[in-house]
């Protein structure tokens, strides 16, 4: 495999990967944040115009907290802003191995060799997947399944 069949097969179809994860997650958390902010706030507000005459406000400020609920657990369950920050680091940790490489600076001042790159990038890589693995199968554990993640 040459240089470039590296980089465009292997290196920049991950970078483009974790960049557009990032981004997904990024927005997925600051959707469901702004939601469940917005509503709590409306709370309060809402609390202080139940009277006798409006009981059916007691049902809407009881729906809006149900859904604040509901907001803060998908979050949490999905884990919108954990996989935002990760995915972005590794992306950012490919692109910086990468001009590091292509500069011939830092670990590749005085070694430029493809190989090593390819090891070091796969590294990165192996190094996030048996993270994520790691991370999965301890959240279905502790969800009280056995399965191992994808």
């Amino acid at each position: 495999m040459t240089e470039q069949e590296y980089f465009d097969q292997r290196l920049s179809d991950q970078i483009n990967w974790y960049d557009k994860k990032s981004s997904m997650y990024k927005k997925l958390f600051m959707r469901f944040k702004v939601t469940e902010i917005i509503l709590a706030l409306i709370i309060p507000l809402l609390t202080g115009y139940i009277t006798t005459e409006m009981v059916g406000l007691k049902i809407v400020v009881g729906l809006i907290g149900v859904v604040v609920a509901a907001a803060a657990s998908i979050m949490t369950l999905y884990k919108f802003h954990e996989n935002w920050i990760e995915y972005r680091a590794m992306s950012e940790a490919l692109k910086y191995e990468k001009y590091l490489y292509l500069a011939g600076a830092g670990s590749y001042k005085d070694n430029k060799s493809l190989s090593f790159f390819v090891e070091r990038i796969e590294g990165l890589l192996s190094k996030e997947h048996a993270q994520w693995a790691a991370n999965n199968t301890t959240q279905k554990e502790e969800n009280g399944t056995k399965e191992e993640g994808k």
